[in-house]
């Protein structure tokens, strides 16, 4: 199973944020689409970094409420690790896994076209081994 398969069932919609915007913005970005993470974008549309519910707790525990005022690239997590449409999705969740990370910006040709969670996969993973089990009993039965 591929990513892309994944991006076609679930869409490609994916919540951006500016550089500029405050933890503020993120958390009611996240609270309205209830969603785990949002991606940092600059004014190229390049990804600059994920903001996670993680990160905002994070900063809000060290900083207190004064913390939702601050930028979201002085919070966010760098050095993003992506995937692309053309990968399978378990590479994905051993990347997920080792890196400990919840979210992956799906990149073709440098372009931001979906992401993926780690949700999202485990849910195609359960999916195909369910029916690959249901197969296997139903051609056990035919026998």
């Amino acid at each position: 199973m591929l990513v892309d398969t994944i991006l076609k069932d679930k869409g490609a919609a994916v919540a951006t944020l500016d550089v500029g915007a405050s933890l503020a913005d993120a958390a009611r970005l996240l609270d309205e689409r209830r969603i785990g993470a949002v991606v940092i974008l600059d004014e190229t549309a390049t990804i600059r970094g994920v903001l996670s519910e993680r990160d905002i707790v994070r900063c809000l525990a060290r900083s207190g409420g004064s913390a939702l005022g601050e930028p979201v690239c002085d919070v966010m997590s760098r050095g993003v690790i992506t995937a692309a449409p053309t990968e399978d999705i378990d590479s994905c969740l051993e990347r997920m896994t080792d890196r400990r990370v919840r979210h992956l910006p799906v990149v073709d040709a440098g372009r931001l076209v979906g992401i993926i969670s780690i949700g999202d996969l485990v849910k195609w993973k359960i999916s195909s081994v369910t029916a690959e089990a249901e197969a296997m009993s139903a051609y056990i039965r035919s026998g």
